[in-house]
């Protein structure tokens, strides 16, 4: 998955030495949640659309630099921690620096979430399992192992929940039904929260899943 085909660089960044008005102008014609500042090729942060509200127009963006945020990723940042970082700032821009921390240019939510959707996660036929077990009870081994011993095929999963000391473990499975896998499941222990062997589990991880909502719904 080649995420730094996605790098984007249709917005110019802002300057420090912009107006807070001309920063006005650009959240008015675009959808973004923010935008970036850059310096000498290098990120200063990134203005926030919401902050702008508590700004006066005139003054220059270097005005207000303590109230940049600072976000951003680099360019060999795994696509997962990319999406991490856009659920953990709520927005829909992610800067993207080289390793020397200069400014490439930008991800834009939809394009990140469009490589998620090209997954096997998603794009194969398979059913939907949410197990829960206690947070030092479970390893993503054993998990492989109870799927594969039922001769399914695994095709993904992630942590949905990981609150206090219990953890839900989002699954994809291909190749065989649910029912040997979920009692499989309950024989080590696991809690069943929800088992769907209907091809409709984009639907299903939009309601069951915290994680994903997060990014589908900034």
């Amino acid at each position: 998955m080649e995420i730094n085909t996605c790098i984007n660089h249709d917005v110019p960044p802002l300057s420090p030495d912009d107006t807070l008005e001309k920063a006005r102008e650009c959240f008015l014609e675009l959808t973004n949640t923010h935008l970036p500042v850059v310096k000498d090729g290098h990120l200063v942060g990134n203005v926030s659309e919401e902050d702008m509200a508590g700004f006066d127009l005139e003054k220059k963006i270097s005005d207000y630099g303590y109230a940049l945020d600072a976000f951003f990723v680099g360019e060999h940042t795994h696509w997962l921690e990319v999406l991490e970082e856009f659920a953990g700032n709520n927005a829909n821009i992610m800067p993207v620096l080289d390793k020397e921390g200069k400014y490439l240019g930008y991800y834009e939510l939809t394009d990140i979430m469009g490589l998620f959707r090209e997954t096997p996660f998603f794009n194969e036929p398979g059913g939907i399992l949410i197990v829960e077990k206690g947070s030092t009870d479970y390893t993503f081994s054993e998990i492989s192992q109870i799927v594969e011993s039922n001769n399914g095929k695994l095709l993904g999963a992630f942590i949905s929940s990981g609150q206090g000391d219990r953890a839900q473990i989002t699954l994809k499975v291909g190749n065989t039904g649910l029912n040997a896998i979920i009692q499989s499941f309950r024989r080590y222990g696991y809690s069943i929260v929800m088992g769907n062997e209907d091809d409709m589990y984009l639907a299903s991880l939009r309601e069951r899943s915290d994680y994903l909502k997060k990014f589908l719904n900034i």
